[in-house]
């Protein structure tokens, strides 16, 4: 009997945690027959003795413990090592300070020592800078001119104000800035003229602001300017302008270099007879010729200088219904690059936006279109270079954007956003020469130009 017990309680143990809790309290083992004559025992288990719970969680709490000591730790390493630096610091300063008290004209002395070392190296980077784009400007003897006259004031300085380097320094700080903007716009010094062997514009040089136009008319704020994009052999640096009140076309000045330009001496003047005359300031002079946009009937218009002869040609899906954001005649844009001769209008068909058309010009006529995704209505204006398209807009008063781009030698189009300030709000042409790489603004009565930074790489 007591061996079945044994048995009949080892082979309960598995099954005690199904005892309800409330029964564990006595202690008591109880006994009874079942109803096949065996025994069955019922045994009621205090509380546990060793508290497994409690243990397992000090052992947690002590894990966290440990790491946040750790952590503390690794604190204050680095407070020590920073404790370290500091105190390394100020040592050195208290050793300057010592040598300032004892001594000011040694470690003055150190300072304008240091100050002529960098004005030299200022002297060097200059003449650098003049050899390698072989140049003669104005900015480089200006720049020179400043460095010896910092110079001056160094040695002046030492000799009667040697605790006293704040001016020094102020006018050393301009004289910096001056020097990058010269390394900035000397980018543009060196145009490499004909070669369209890069990925298209990147940037635009500051306005260089000429002079008010011919006539000293503020007023007249519609017109163009620039140099013949073909010249014919001696009249490469010949200027032309035309300028009035209202869009109407009908008289160009010619000037035989910028200087009688800016002097109002021209060289002589041509009228368009009644009949020929135009409208539009889109208008440029290729090959002894001007290219403008003539008024009746509405076509492309040509006047040779060379034998005085008229031309037109009509492009019948040109409409007269779209034009630039800044005049409502800018219907025909002519323009002319490494790759020849252009003009730019929009249609019907387009749906207001931009359409290229390639000139031939022994026969005058349109020799091929490409059609683009640039609305005109939106557009400020428009150029070509190197066969590529580049339409502006205006950002503000004062910025000017070129915001898109269609290159005519691969069909693609594409959006930019290279950014240029203007000297005025409105101008009524803008138009890109190969021969100098330059874009000619007419800005509200004021003739105006930028150097072109073209990608090279």
């Amino acid at each position: 009997m007591l061996s079945t017990l044994f048995l009949l309680i080892s082979a309960m143990s598995p099954t005690l945690a199904w005892i309800p809790v409330e029964d564990w309290g006595s202690g008591n083992v109880t006994s009874s027959v079942g109803s096949l004559g065996e025994c069955v025992c019922h045994v009621y288990l205090p509380d546990t003795i060793f508290p497994a719970d409690r243990l397992q969680h000090m052992q947690d709490v002590s894990k966290d413990l440990i790491q946040e000591v750790k952590i503390q730790m690794n604190k204050i390493n680095t407070y020590e090592r920073r404790l370290e630096s500091n105190l390394g610091e100020l040592k050195l300063l208290l050793k300057r300070v010592t040598i300032l008290g004892s001594s000011a004209d040694d470690y003055i002395k150190l300072d304008f020592e240091l100050l002529r070392i960098e004005l030299r190296e200022f002297e060097s980077l200059v003449s650098q800078l003049k050899n390698a784009f072989n140049s003669s400007s104005p900015m480089f003897d200006s720049l020179y001119t400043e460095i010896r006259n910092m110079t001056l004031i160094v040695d002046q300085l030492e000799t009667y104000d040697k605790s006293n380097l704040e001016v020094i320094r102020i006018e050393f700080a301009k004289l910096q800035r001056k020097l990058e903007e010269c390394q900035k716009e000397q980018e543009f010094s060196k145009p490499d003229i004909g070669n369209c062997n890069h990925t298209g514009i990147v940037r635009l040089s500051k306005p260089i602001v000429g002079a008010l136009n011919s006539h000293l008319q503020i007023g007249y704020i519609y017109g163009g300017w620039g140099k013949d994009s073909k010249p014919l052999k001696g009249s490469e640096s010949i200027y032309f302008y035309s300028g009035y009140s209202s869009t109407a076309t009908s008289r160009f000045y010619f000037y035989p270099d910028y200087k009688h330009l800016l002097l109002m001496s021209s060289s002589g003047y041509i009228d368009f007879a009644a009949g020929y005359r135009g409208y539009g300031n889109n208008y440029i002079v290729h090959a002894n010729s001007i290219y403008y946009q003539r008024q009746s009937p509405f076509s492309m218009g040509k006047f040779n200088r060379t034998d005085n002869t008229y031309d037109s040609r009509v492009i019948p899906s040109a409409s007269t219904a779209f034009s630039y954001s800044y005049s409502d005649t800018q219907n025909m844009d002519f323009a002319a690059d490494e790759k020849g001769l252009w003009v730019m209008y929009a249609s019907d068909e387009s749906k207001g936006k931009i359409v290229i058309a390639k000139i031939n010009e022994k026969e005058f006529g349109v020799e091929k279109v490409w059609n683009t995704a640039a609305f005109k209505q939106m557009t400020g204006n428009a150029f070509m270079a190197c066969g590529v398209m580049y339409a502006t807009r205006q950002v503000d008063f004062n910025t000017e954007e070129i915001y898109y781009a269609f290159d005519t030698n691969n069909g693609e189009g594409k959006h930019l956003s290279i950014q240029f300030p203007k000297f005025q709000e409105k101008y009524s042409s803008l138009d890109y020469n190969p021969t100098d790489q330059l874009l000619y603004m007419y800005n509200n009565g004021y003739y105006v130009s930028y150097h072109v930074k073209f990608d090279m790489a």
